[in-house]
C-alpha cells in the first residue's frame, strides 16, 4: 500500500487472527471509517464499489486490515474495517463461479482466465482463483480490467509439491498466458505465507514469503518453525 491509515486501536491491543477472512478476500462493507491522511479519491472509489481487499497485516480483535482500490494502479490505501461493518465477502476460489460480462470477455486477462477454468487446465487439481483487477471486477461488476492488465491468481498449496511440479506449473501458465496475449502472475499460498511462483520456479536458494507478521526470505515455504 502506498498510503496507510494509523490503526484505530492501541499499539499494545491484543492481536486477533479471524480465520473467516484471508489475504486477497474481497469484503463488501456497509461503511468504512475515515482514516487519517486518507486520499481524496477514497470516498469516490467506495461509492462506485463498496468493496475492500484483505491485507496481510495483523489487526486487533474486531478489526480487519484492508486496502481500498482507486481507479489507477497508484491509488491504493491501506486502512482498517470493523468486522461489524462487513456485509459479505468473496474469496478468489468463489469467484471462479462468476462469469465476466459478455462485452468484457474478449479482454486478454479474461481469455486467460477462461482457459485456466477448463478441464484441461494445469490448475484442475488445485484450489485457486483470480485476484487483482480480474477478481475485483468479477466480485463487484465494476469494469476494472484493461486490455493491458495481467491476470493475477492465487493458488492454495498447504502441502508441499515437488520441484518438477512447480516447474511444470510455471511452464503451463506461461504457455496459457502467451496464447491469451497477456501475463499470468501466480502467487502460492503456503504455510510460510504468499510466495511468487516465478521465484520458486527460478530455483532461488531463498524466496520472499509474505505473511501477516511481515515479509521474510525463507529456504522452504512449507517448513515453519
Amino acid at each position: 500500500m502506498r498510503v496507510c491509515a494509523a490503526p484505530p486501536f492501541a499499539a499494545d491491543a491484543p492481536r486477533g487472527d479471524d480465520a473467516r477472512w484471508r489475504p486477497h478476500d474481497l469484503l463488501c462493507v456497509t461503511r468504512l471509517a475515515h482514516g487519517d491522511n486518507e486520499p481524496d479519491w477514497v470516498r469516490g472509489a467506495l461509492a462506485r464499489a463498496p468493496w475492500v481487499v484483505v491485507r496481510r497485516t495483523c489487526a486487533a480483535e474486531g478489526f480487519v486490515a484492508v486496502g481500498v482500490r482507486g481507479g489507477v494502479r497508484s491509488e491504493r490505501f491501506g486502512t482498517w474495517v470493523n468486522i461489524e461493518d462487513i456485509e459479505s465477502y468473496s474469496s478468489p476460489e468463489h469467484l471462479l463461479g462468476v462469469d465476466p460480462l459478455r462485452a468484457r470477455r474478449a479482454l486478454p486477462a479474461f481469455i486467460a482466465l477462461a482457459t485456466l477454468r477448463t478441464s484441461a487446465s494445469p490448475l484442475r487439481n488445485h484450489v485457486w482463483g483470480p485476484t487483482g483487477s480480474a477478481g475485483f471486477e468479477l466480485a463487484t461488476g465494476v469494469p476494472t480490467l484493461t486490455a493491458s492488465s495481467d491476470l493475477d491468481i492465487l493458488i492454495r498449496l498447504p502441502q508441499r509439491i515437488s520441484r518438477a511440479a512447480i516447474d511444470s506449473l510455471a511452464q503451463a501458465l506461461a504457455q496459457a498466458a502467451s496464447r491469451s496475449g497477456t501475463r499470468i502472475d501466480a502467487q502460492l499460498e503456503t504455510p510460510a505465507g504468499g510466495v511468487a511462483l516465478a521465484e520458486l520456479a527460478a530455483h532461488k536458494p531463498r524466496v520472499l514469503a509474505r505473511a501477516s507478521s511481515g515479509a521474510q526470505l525463507v529456504a522452504d515455504p512449507w517448513h515453519t518453525p
